[in-house]
This record gives structure tokens, C-alpha cells and sequence, in this order.
């Protein structure tokens, strides 16, 4: 996880001051990218602690179509409680767009639109399976029409997938990118995701590509990055799935074996 400590300190030495909507102030750099072949490892943080079992969860949560806290997430995790309204609603982020898009249909006979759903994880399987060559294997989170709806604009935009030689690769597009807090948790999240779209389709998980727009570091950050960065990288874990179908699996079917990790760094969360 070199590449990860090389942003942290490309940061710390280049990037601009910027003020931001949370009034804490960042060092932003625009446009830098990552790759993290799992073939060699599942790509987690040793420099520090990551509460793996919160990914877990907020990626099954995300895979059910969920926009609730109360869903099966707020009794595990505090991830998004501080976004969620009095009903523990959120809108429709990310869950909603890759499972439920919108879209209106005209019916030439009633001559009347009606509400219709895109499964947009659905049709990415699909694809991959019937046309692996496809430049078009994406899923989009970035709906236009919904930003306003939802209580927090999606960061992690849209992810492309790649097919090659009984290979598959994803890369990831991030316009927004809390390095301290935020990256570490989305790496291990889509290097998940990737693992259980390449087990849904009988393919090897290979290279997750993650491509950040404003990479930035809070101010207020910056102390508990440092000593991280004073840290040596550990060996890598392993991740073990159980053999069932994307839509079946539960949080007790995927585990991180040997995980070996330096101690928790706590960061405080700019809302």
C-alpha cells in the first residue's frame, strides 16, 4: 500500500490551500490515480487500522438498494448517521442509483409516462457475461436529476469494468476525496466490489484502478497523517468469500484473513 502513503505526502509537499463547504480548509491536489493488482493481496491499510466489517456492511447495504440507515446499517455502523434525517433517510444515493434508476416511459397506447426501474448492477453482469469486450460495462451513482434529493452528492462517481484474458479489472472515477478518512475505507470497498463481481461471473479479481479528482487532506488532518506515514507497510491479507450468488451473501460470508495492522489513527469527520 505504498501508493497510498505516495498521495498522503505528494499532498502534504504540493498541494494548494482551499477553502471548502465544511469551513475547516483543505491541501487539495487535482487528478491522481492509483492501482492495486489484488492478485497480490487484498488492498487494505496496514499503516493504520481499517474497520473492515464497516465496509463490508456499507457495501451490502449499497447492493440491496438501500437509502435507510434503520436497513441494517445504523445498528453496526455510524457511517452515514450524521447525513440522515430524523427517519434515518438519505435519498437517493448511491444503493438507489445502482439498483433503482429512474426512468419514464411513454406508453403510446394510455398516452401517459409511467415510472420504470434500471437494475444497473443487473445489466453490468449481464454484460459482462454476454459481451466481456464492451466498453460500456459502467455503473453510474452521478444522476443528475436526483443530486438535489440526495443528503450527500455521491463522491465515488461511476466505475467502469474491464475484461481480459478470464481477468476482471474496475476502475473507479472519485470526483471528491477525503484522503485521511474517506480513501482508505473506498479502496478496500471497491477492491471488494471487484472481488464479488469477478466470483458472480467466474472470473479472477485483478487491478482496481482508482482515479481521484480533489484529492484532498483537512487541515485538522494533517498531525495524524504524518504519523502514519512514519509507518512500515505490513504484508497484505487475504480475503475469503463464500461460493454463493452476489444478491445471497451476508455479512458472515466474507472475511479478511490475516489482516496485520499498525494501531487505530481516529481523524475527526468534516460534515
Amino acid at each position: 500500500m505504498r501508493q497510498y502513503l505516495e498521495l498522503v505526502q505528494n499532498i502534504l509537499d504540493h498541494g494548494e490551500h482551499r477553502d471548502d463547504r465544511t469551513g475547516t480548509g483543505t491541501l487539495s491536489v487535482f487528478g491522481y490515480q492509483m492501482k492495486f493488482d489484488l492478485r497480490e493481496g487484498f488492498p487494505i491499510l496496514t499503516t493504520k487500522k481499517v474497520l473492515f466489517d464497516a465496509v463490508v456492511r456499507e457495501l451490502l447495504w449499497f447492493l440491496k438498494g438501500s437509502t435507510n440507515i434503520n436497513d441494517g446499517l445504523k445498528q453496526f455502523t455510524p457511517i452515514w448517521n450524521a447525513w440522515a434525517d430524523e427517519e434515518g433517510e438519505l435519498g437517493p444515493i448511491y444503493g438507489y442509483q445502482w439498483r433503482k434508476w429512474e426512468k419514464f416511459v411513454w406508453d403510446e397506447q394510455s398516452k401517459t409516462y409511467h415510472k420504470e426501474y434500471i437494475d444497473q448492477i443487473r445489466n453490468t453482469i449481464h454484460l459482462i457475461k454476454t459481451d466481456p469486450k464492451s466498453r460500456r460495462i459502467i455503473v453510474s451513482a452521478w444522476n443528475v436529476a436526483d443530486l438535489e434529493k440526495m443528503a450527500l452528492p455521491p463522491c465515488h462517481t461511476f466505475f467502469q469494468f474491464y475484461v481480459n484474458n478470464g481477468r476482471l479489472d474496475c476502475q473507479l472515477y472519485q470526483r471528491s476525496a477525503d484522503v485521511a478518512l474517506g480513501v482508505p475505507f473506498n479502496i478496500a470497498s471497491y477492491a471488494l466490489l471487484l472481488t464479488l463481481m469477478a466470483q458472480e461471473c467466474n472470473l479472477t479479481p485483478g487491478i482496481f484502478v482508482h482515479t481521484l479528482g480533489d484529492a484532498h487532506i483537512y487541515l485538522n488532518h494533517r498531525e495524524g497523517l504524518k504519523t502514519q506515514l512514519t509507518r512500515e507497510c505490513r504484508p497484505l491479507p487475504q480475503l475469503k468469500i463464500a461460493k454463493k450468488g452476489l444478491f445471497d451473501l451476508m455479512f458472515e460470508d466474507i472475511q479478511l484473513l490475516n489482516y496485520q495492522h499498525a494501531e487505530f489513527i481516529k481523524f475527526p469527520i468534516a460534515v
